[in-house]
């Protein structure tokens, strides 16, 4: 390995490490206040937005919600959330693939949740920088569209391992693709055999009561 190579390392790991104690700041920032704090996180398109609304308008009536964004550009996101009743703030990541733990705890310092809350951080969509970058949240949920190919936990293991839950969304399309569910979460379990799995469709609503229940139990 040459000392180029072993630079690399070093600064990766530096910033792994200063992102983690950010992240550990983070955490016990989530659990004074009794914050559930979840990082969602997928491919682009997986359709994230669309289940974030949908579970506003089931819980908001029940539970202080407010959602993180997290996009290279634009504010459109952030400004459909608001448009559910939901507190929201944008973060613009530029070049940047992640988010990471010091754009959460400044987002978290303006947004301010509310005690007994529940925090969504809408992640950029990528399935690889964010798996290795620790925001504080109680556990990474990964969002995975029938559209996109069964075999993804396959090809984005590290995501999926680093994942508490898989939300399988777009059900309701399953009749117009060559989508193979049962292989999917065989799949999915290959690589992390305690990953919890949710099928449900955004737009017709069937599998959303589970995805709300699995909210309801991990809140203190």
């Amino acid at each position: 390995m040459s000392d180029v190579d072993d630079r690399l390392i070093k600064l990766e790991m530096d910033v792994l490490a200063a992102n983690d104690k950010v992240a550990a700041e983070n955490r016990n920032y989530f659990a004074d206040h009794n914050i559930l704090a979840l990082n969602l996180v997928s491919s682009p398109g997986s359709g994230k937005t669309t289940l974030l609304c949908q579970t506003i308008e089931a819980l908001k009536n029940e539970v202080p919600l407010m959602v993180i964004e997290g996009d290279q550009q634009t504010i459109n996101d952030a400004e459909r959330i608001r448009a559910t009743g939901c507190r929201a703030i944008q973060i613009n990541t530029g070049e940047n693939c992640h988010l990471d733990a010091e754009m959460i705890k400044d987002a978290s310092a303006k947004l301010i949740p509310e005690d007994n809350s529940i925090l969504f951080i809408e992640n950029v969509g990528n399935l690889v920088c964010p798996a290795a970058f620790d925001l504080g949240e109680l556990c990474k949920v990964v969002v995975l569209s029938v559209t996109e190919g069964e075999d993804k936990p396959l090809k984005y293991p590290y995501m999926f391992n680093a994942s508490k839950v898989m939300i399988l969304t777009k059900i309701d399309l399953l009749p117009y693709l060559n989508f193979d569910v049962e292989k999917c979460k065989q799949y999915a379990k290959q690589v992390n055999p305690d990953i919890e799995i949710i099928e449900l469709s955004s737009t017709t609503g069937e599998g959303m009561e589970k995805w709300i229940d699995w909210l309801k139990s991990h809140r203190k």
